[in-house]
């Protein structure tokens, strides 16, 4: 597979930041038509937000805090300034989580990722994704309808009947979770039925190790991974480069510091950030509580926007201590307070019977007083005392993680 959905997956960065940042203070003045992001933008001015070091001055808003926003402010959290019924489908997923699908062709993103797993016009695939209320299975519905495949909405489960409709309409391609295909392929071999008609995929929604990749390989299947969200859809994909995932087009992707708005260096891992351009339903900075890191380079398939690893674990590392919450804004906070500092990690233990926490902080040069100084911020951010540690710089892994619970 060489050839590309389109001309502006091999375009040049330079040329598609500006794109863009060109187009995102119209989106902002769409998203600050609804309450919420009116309230929460308050103050900023939406015309001079056309860079990445500006756009990172807007706070973010994690996805972890939606339900309780929508509950207060049913459907949307006040975040969505179109009616509900201007879209084509309403959906929940849990939280409850409430999203709506655009009326657009491709809402979801996902033509682009299916042709890069080497799916095209005419194919037929077979959608194990759920259909009922949650978004996943219109999410693969109407990204392979836009690329103009034809879709059984099969869903998962139900082997039996599934195994009927690809022995009548023989698919070429496959969606869904790559342990449901496994559950597929295994159900077929024990019983005899014949589906060897499906030869790609496209999986989400479960980790796909590489124990499993290579025996999906081996089965003559050759199956590659998506990363996306129910709010929205496909984020990053894999081509046939196999080195990592390319960001999806028409979505600006930030790696910030856990618990931070903070870009985080080149290379580091940190939680992802997306800013959608739909104006008509717009997210601005939505936290998604996973972590990954970005690839540097572009990729060897000629595609030149920007590549992540892929999921490399979660963000929200909150932890409870002694009977309190602590949380990696908390961590980050003590940062702030002392210039200098790289890396923070807090250790929680047992000792005894009790909870304890150790605070690691990378610093140069450490001394008592500096020690002594952070070990202050620790009480006075958790209302919790705890040990800190100075170790050199570089010595923290560079994984994402602030909070470790090592009890």
């Amino acid at each position: 597979m060489t050839a590309h959905y389109d001309a502006r997956e091999t375009r040049e960065q330079a040329a598609r930041e500006a794109d863009l940042f060109a187009r995102l203070p119209e989106v902002l003045r769409a998203a600050m038509a609804a309450p919420a992001y009116a309230e929460r933008l308050k103050g900023f001015d939406p015309a001079a937000v056309t860079s990445r070091a500006a756009l990172a001055d807007l706070p973010v808003l994690r996805k972890s805090e939606l339900p309780a926003l929508h509950k207060a402010s049913a459907p949307f959290g006040g975040f969505v300034a179109a009616a509900p019924g201007s879209f084509a489908r309403l959906f929940t997923s849990p939280g409850p989580i409430f999203e709506p699908e655009g009326r657009q062709a491709d809402p979801w993103r996902g033509a682009r990722a299916l042709f890069a797993a080497g799916f095209r016009p005419d194919d037929i695939v077979l959608n194990t994704f759920s259909y009922h209320l949650t978004p996943g299975g219109f999410i693969f519905d109407a990204s392979a309808r836009a690329l103009g495949c034809a879709v059984i909405p099969a869903g998962p489960g139900n082997t039996e009947q599934q195994f009927e409709l690809i022995e009548a309409y023989r698919p070429v391609g496959y969606s869904g979770t790559p342990d449901f295909l496994k559950i597929l392929l295994d159900a077929a071999a024990s019983s005899g039925r014949d589906v060897s008609s499906i030869k790609r995929a496209l999986v989400s929604g479960a980790a796909f190790p590489p124990s499993l990749q290579a025996e999906i390989k081996g089965r003559g299947i050759d199956a590659y991974q998506a990363f996306g969200t129910a709010d929205l859809g496909l984020i990053a994909f894999e081509t046939e480069a196999r080195e990592g995932m390319v960001v999806n087009e028409d979505l600006i992707l930030e790696i910030v510091k856990p618990g931070t708005g903070d870009p985080v260096a080149p290379g580091d891992v940190g939680e992802i950030v997306v800013t959608s351009l739909d104006p008509h339903h717009p997210w601005i900075r939505l936290a998604l509580g996973d972590l990954t890191a970005a690839l540097p380079g572009t990729s060897p398939c000629g595609r030149t926007n920007m590549r992540i690893k892929g999921w490399m674990g979660r963000a929200d590392q909150t932890t409870k201590i002694k009977g309190m919450f602590v949380r990696p804004e908390q961590i980050a906070e003590i940062g702030k307070r002392h210039a200098g500092l790289g890396r923070l990690r807090l250790i929680v233990t047992r000792q005894g019977e009790t909870d304890a926490m150790t605070l690691r902080a990378e610093a140069a040069p450490p001394s008592d007083s500096l020690r002594d100084d952070i070990a202050a911020s620790l009480r006075a951010i958790t209302k919790l005392g705890g040990a800190v540690e100075l170790v050199g710089p570089g010595t923290l892994p560079n994984d994402g993680k602030v909070i470790v619970d090592e009890r």
